[in-house]
């Protein structure tokens, strides 16, 4: 499922914007969750809670425009697409300062945003498995093949990088184990941690070794189950 946000101060615009997308969803049989607002304060503050995949942003609305929203939301929100709305060309240049994802010049027409669409879906398609996770400082996108293995911390999560890195989470750890439960490439292999498996070097029935040299628990109630699920994920992606 796809969350879009469309933001326009006119309720014309807004309409229309919405039923496009309602039509491009059934004819491509995608799910979406469509947000609707009519100033930049309003998106922003509902984006905060509720990240958006892909964003319509009306540029010129009262009290501050598009543009200005657009830069804020870069602050914390890296990979969500804006896609600008507006009656003036004038803003094109800067629409690439903030990394907009496009530019529809006012009135739309379907075929142009079903284009448009049609492209995001292609790109999230082609794209990484990933978390989206909510830090301190914002929202921030780590690939799968990023992630060694998340650690429970004082009722936040760090995630250990391949790199050395690492990235703290405000989420709790059961929010990321029911998310990852029925994933075959993490297990928890401990009450405070789970592991992604291709990024184990070795293991016996009490530990593992990352591969960057770290050392995790196994839990003894988990080791069985450890040893079957990393054999299983080898094995798949062998054949």
């Amino acid at each position: 499922m796809f969350n879009i946000s469309v933001c326009d101060d006119s309720p014309i615009f807004l309409q229309i914007t919405t039923e496009f997308i309602h039509k491009w969803s059934r004819e491509r049989n995608i799910p979406v969750m469509i947000s609707t607002f009519e100033n930049g304060d309003e998106l922003l503050s509902h984006h905060r809670e509720e990240p958006a995949d892909i964003i319509f942003l009306d540029i010129i609305m009262p009290m501050f425009n598009g543009m200005e929203a657009a830069k804020i939301l870069r602050k914390t929100d890296r990979d969500a697409k804006i896609i600008f709305l507006t009656s003036s060309p004038e803003f094109a240049l800067e629409s690439y300062e903030v990394k907009a994802e496009n530019y529809l010049l006012k009135p739309i027409s379907y075929d142009r945003l079903q284009s448009v669409l049609d492209d995001c879906l292609t790109e999230f398609q082609n794209e990484p498995e990933h978390l989206i996770l909510n830090t301190s400082y914002g929202y921030q996108k780590l690939y799968f093949h990023e992630i060694e293995y998340a650690e429970a911390q004082n009722k936040r999560v760090t995630f250990h990088l391949i790199t050395g890195q690492t990235v703290e989470s405000v989420a709790p750890f059961y929010f990321f184990e029911k998310q990852l439960s029925g994933h075959p490439a993490f297990f928890k292999c401990h009450r405070s941690y789970l592991v992604y498996l291709p990024n184990v070097d070795h293991f016996n029935t009490t530990e593992l070794l990352t591969k960057s040299g770290h050392c995790i628990p196994i839990a003894r109630s988990y080791s069985k189950t450890f040893k079957e699920a990393y054999f299983a994920l080898m094995f798949q992606e062998t054949f």
